[in-house]
């Protein structure tokens, strides 16, 4: 469901596991989230935006350039 944080995570060389780990979640949790099964606390989608150096707008597909701002 949420691509473009699943491309972050992969550009910046972590692994599932890794990238929970550094988000304080359980990969459980982290998978459940990219999946849709459940909704990502906005205070996770703040420390994924500054730990992959993107828009949150980015991360949740709404825009398409990394970088740009709604």
């Amino acid at each position: 469901m949420y691509q473009n944080i699943e491309a972050e995570r992969v550009r910046n060389g972590m692994s599932k596991a890794e990238f929970a780990k550094k988000l304080g979640v359980s990969t459980k949790t982290y998978y459940n989230w990219i999946k849709g099964i459940n909704p990502i606390p906005s205070t996770y989608l703040i420390k994924m935006a500054k730990m992959c150096n993107s828009e949150i707008d980015y991360l949740l597909g709404i825009t398409t350039d990394e970088k740009e701002a709604v």
